[in-house]
């Protein structure tokens, strides 16, 4: 987290242990307030259209709690989608007899766009769900063009950007979703326990509301009866933790000062070398393909689990984190691997660091991890 988010989580925590919870929400209320600016600019949206909630599976659940799923209907996805994500479609299967259909891949890599025109044309889904950046791959989805084929056939469509949220330029209008998910954390920089959603004026329009709404998205207005909030702050629950709000709301200021493009375009100019130089060294195996690749970088270390690799390279002062199989069980057993290390350099990393970090995978595969 930058400095200025960290203050920000603090200085709220201090406040409340000075006044109680409800008090310093209420004195920090322009600030509250700030943070959905912040966050709508972010994703080029408007303040209404943005609820905050505990983190980006909370905010997908919470999109997808918005359909009356009945037996036989469709969702339609990609064979990369997050794993938490795909969960959830299967226990829909399980619980209420929706069927998860799974569009092509490109031959290079990521859902095939015309694969999924195709089903939308023969099946007609109830919605269309597509994750932007996987968790165990530097591919970039084609979303925007998801989006044109779903506007076109007038089929709801949810972005999960969890990943992508920081390093890549969204804007909500140009990808055409009626809902977006994603985190504070990863590469927006924010607190860990926050996320946000994002729900468009016509899903809004519609009545569309979580499943479990509270009374934070709603007034009880008569005995049998409740009246919803006008904005996507619906989707939200009254119990609200203001300090990892705040801090949100100072991330996504951060990231616009920094400019998303220009910060993501530096990453992924560090991704790239890492991944130059470790297609180069002996017993590693670049994971990712696709015909855009972004700040993430998979390689699979030969004979390694890659939690051993990543406890090593912690060690060393190195922080990579692990991929396993089941976080990416289409995905991975198309690559044939069992688990890769994950690499996700930022903006502020350099290339010295990365090359430290390069150098030492290569050693350890070297090694055998022997350590």
């Amino acid at each position: 987290m930058p400095a200025p988010v960290l203050a920000a989580v603090v200085a709220h925590l201090e406040r409340e242990s000075r006044l109680g919870g409800y008090e310093a929400a209420d004195a920090a209320s322009e600030q509250v307030a700030r943070t959905y600016v912040s966050v709508a600019e972010l994703i080029g949206a408007r303040p209404r259209n943005v609820a905050v909630v505990e983190n980006a599976t909370a905010a997908f659940a919470l999109a997808l709690s918005a359909f009356d799923f009945q037996r036989g209907d469709l969702i339609l996805t990609s064979r990369n989608d997050y794993v938490s994500n795909q969960i959830m479609y299967l226990s829909l299967a399980r619980r209420l007899g929706v069927e998860m259909v799974r569009a092509e891949d490109l031959p290079e890599g990521g859902v095939d766009p015309a694969s999924l025109r195709a089903l939308i044309q023969r099946r007609r889904p109830r919605l269309v769900a597509v994750t932007h950046v996987p968790t165990n791959s530097g591919l970039v989805q084609p979303v925007e063009a998801v989006g044109e084929i779903c506007e076109a056939a007038g089929v709801p469509y949810l972005i999960d950007a969890c990943q992508s949220v920081g390093q890549i330029p969204l804007d909500v209008g140009r990808l055409k979703c009626d809902f977006l998910s994603a985190t504070a954390r990863k590469f927006l920089r924010g607190p860990r326990g926050v996320g946000f959603l994002y729900v468009s004026d016509r899903m809004l329009a519609t009545g569309a509301q979580p499943l479990l709404v509270d009374m934070r998205g709603a007034e009880w207005t008569a005995a049998d009866e409740y009246t919803l909030v006008d904005g996507a702050r619906r989707f939200e629950n009254w119990e609200f933790a203001y300090a990892q709000h705040l801090g949100l709301g100072e991330a996504a200021g951060y990231a616009l000062r920094v400019d998303v493009a220009e910060g993501g375009r530096r990453a992924s100019e560090l991704a790239a070398h890492a991944r130059e130089r470790l297609g180069g060294a002996d017993g590693v195996r670049v994971l990712d393909r696709g015909p855009s690749l972004c700040a993430i970088v998979t390689a699979e270390v030969a004979k390694c689990d890659a939690r051993a690799v990543v406890a090593m390279l912690r060690g060393r002062g190195i922080n990579t984190s692990a991929s396993l199989r089941g976080y990416a069980l289409l995905d991975m057993d198309a690559k044939q691997a069992a688990s890769a290390v994950r690499l996700s350099p930022h903006y502020y990393n350099t290339q010295k660091e990365v090359d430290a970090a390069v150098d030492a995978i290569a050693e350890i595969a070297r090694s055998g991890c022997a350590g």
